[in-house]
C-alpha cells in the first residue's frame, strides 16, 4: 500500500502529461464488450442482497453483545479498568467500521437498483432500492432521478448535477490577468485544524448536506433547491410521485427508529445504528467525490463536451481494496466502465474494466494513491476553475492547475459517436 505522504504513479503521470481528449469512439468501446455481460440475473442479485443484509443483521447481534461480554471477561480475569476499556471500545470500533461498510454496501446495491442492473423486472429492481435505501434515510427516487441526470452529463459544465466546480467569478477573485498570490490566499488559505474541520463536516454530513441544499449540485438551479420537495426544479412533474413515495418511507423510517431508540435506549440507538450510518455517508461522499474530483481531470463546456468524454474523465480507486470489491460491489474500483455501461450489472463491471482498457489504454483514468491522500489532495487542490475554457482543470489555492493542455487538445469538436 502507498503511504498517505506520496501520489500513485498513474497520478504524477497525468499530472506531467499535457491533456488532449481520446481519440477513442464510443463505437469502438461497444465493440469489445461482449453481449452476455449485459444480461441481468434476479436471483444472483437476491444472493448478494440477502448476503449484505444477513451481514448487517450478524454484526448487529454480536454488537448486543459487546457490552455484556467485556463486563463477563472483566469479572471472570480480573482485568483492569484500564484493560476492560480498550477492549470495549475497541470492539465497539470494529463493530462502527465494518456495519459502516455494509451499509455503505446497501447504498450501493440500491445504487444498482437505481439503475436497473439487479433484475430484467423494474419492480424487482424498486422494491430492493427503495427498501434498502429508506432504511439507511436515502430518498430513492429521488435521488435516482438526478443520478440518472448526472449520468447523462457527466463532468458537462453546464448540466452536471453533482460535485460542479465553483469558478473564479463565483468566489470574486480578480482577473487571472490582475490577481496576486494573496488574493487566492485570502479565499483559500485555511488553517490545517479548519481544513480538518471541513473535511469532516463533508465526510459525515455533506451527504445529507447535499440532499437539503443541492451543495456542490449544479449552480442553475434557485436557491433553495433539494430532495425532499415533489416541485423541486431537479425533477420532472412525472417523477413527482415518486417524490413522495421517498418522503413517506423516510417519514416511516424516522418513526421506528424513534421508537425502537425509545425501547433500546440512547446510547444503544448510537452504537448499534447513528454511528454506523454515519459513517456509511463518509464512504458513499468519499467514493463519489474522489470519482469526479481530481485536479488531473477536466471538465467540459458544451462545446467540448461528449457523453463519451464525460464518463471517461472519472477515476478508478481500489477503495478499501478486498473490502471495496465484496461490500462496495465494484462501485470505486470500476467507475469509468459504469459510466460508459450503467446498465451492466455490478459482478459483471470487473471483466468490462479489462476489456475497455484495452481500447482506452493511456486514457484510462486509474490512481493507486492512498484514497485518504487523495481525498485531502482533491479537498485541498481542487478550489475553482475558470470562468472561459471549454476544457478546464481545478487550479489550486496558487491560482495554478497542476495539469495542461496538449497544443492539440481543442482541434474540433468531439465526435457525433463518441
Amino acid at each position: 500500500m502507498l503511504s498517505l505522504t506520496k501520489d500513485g504513479p498513474e497520478y504524477v503521470k497525468r499530472m506531467e502529461t499535457p491533456f488532449k481528449p481520446s481519440k477513442v469512439t464510443l463505437a469502438e468501446i461497444h465493440s469489445v464488450v461482449p453481449k452476455h455481460l449485459h444480461q441481468k440475473n434476479t436471483l444472483k442479485a437476491l444472493f448478494y442482497v440477502l448476503r449484505d443484509v444477513a451481514a448487517a443483521v450478524a454484526l448487529y447481534k454480536i454488537g448486543w453483545m459487546i457490552d455484556p461480554a467485556v463486563a463477563f471477561a472483566s469479572e471472570r480475569l480480573g482485568l483492569s479498568s484500564a484493560i476492560g476499556f480498550v477492549a470495549k471500545w475497541g470492539l465497539w470500533a470494529l463493530y462502527w467500521h465494518w456495519q459502516g461498510v455494509i451499509l455503505a454496501g446497501w447504498w450501493c446495491l440500491a445504487h444498482e437498483a437505481g439503475h436497473g442492473t439487479l433484475s430484467p423486472y423494474n419492480w424487482v429492481n424498486h422494491a430492493i432500492g427503495y427498501s434498502m435505501h429508506t432504511f439507511i434515510l436515502v430518498p430513492y427516487y429521488a435521488w435516482r432521478s438526478s443520478h440518472h441526470a448526472h449520468h447523462k452529463a457527466t463532468s458537462s459544465l453546464e448540466r452536471d448535477e453533482n460535485y460542479v466546480p465553483r469558478t473564479r467569478s463565483d468566489y470574486k477573485l480578480p482577473s487571472e490577468s490582475t490577481a496576486h498570490l494573496v488574493d487566492y490566499h485570502e479565499i483559500f488559505e485555511e488553517t490545517p485544524i479548519y481544513t480538518l474541520g471541513r473535511m469532516v463536516f463533508m465526510q459525515l454530513l455533506g451527504w445529507q448536506y447535499y440532499l437539503f441544499s443541492n451543495a456542490m449540485g449544479n449552480p442553475m438551479y434557485p436557491e433553495g433547491t433539494n430532495h425532499f420537495q415533489p416541485s423541486s426544479a431537479l425533477f420532472k412533474p412525472h417523477e413527482r410521485n415518486g417524490i413522495i413515495a421517498s418522503n413517506v418511507g423516510l417519514s416511516v423510517m424516522s418513526y421506528i427508529l424513534h421508537l425502537w431508540a425509545k425501547e433500546v435506549g440512547f446510547s444503544y440507538f448510537v452504537k448499534l445504528y447513528f454511528i454506523p450510518y454515519l459513517l456509511s455517508n463518509h464512504w458513499i461522499v468519499m467514493l463519489t467525490y474522489l470519482h469526479h474530483s481530481d485536479p488531473t481531470i477536466p471538465h467540459y463546456r458544451s462545446k467540448q463536451w461528449s457523453f463519451f468524454r464525460g464518463a471517461v474523465a472519472t477515476v478508478d480507486r481500489p477503495l478499501l481494496g478486498w473490502a471495496g470489491r465484496v461490500f462496495l460491489h465494484n462501485v470505486s474500483h470500476d467507475h469509468i466502465a459504469h459510466h460508459l455501461f450503467s446498465s451492466i450489472p455490478f459482478y459483471n463491471q470487473p471483466q468490462v474494466t479489462e476489456a475497455i482498457k484495452k481500447v482506452l489504454k493511456e486514457d484510462y483514468n486509474f490512481d493507486s494513491t492512498n484514497t485518504f491522500r487523495a481525498l485531502y489532495r482533491s479537498f485541498t487542490q481542487c478550489c475553482f476553475i475558470e470562468d472561459d475554457g471549454d476544457i478546464v482543470f481545478y487550479k489550486n489555492k496558487d491560482g495554478k492547475a497542476i495539469r495542461v493542455l496538449a497544443p492539440e487538445a481543442l482541434n474540433g469538436p468531439p465526435k457525433k459517436l463518441a
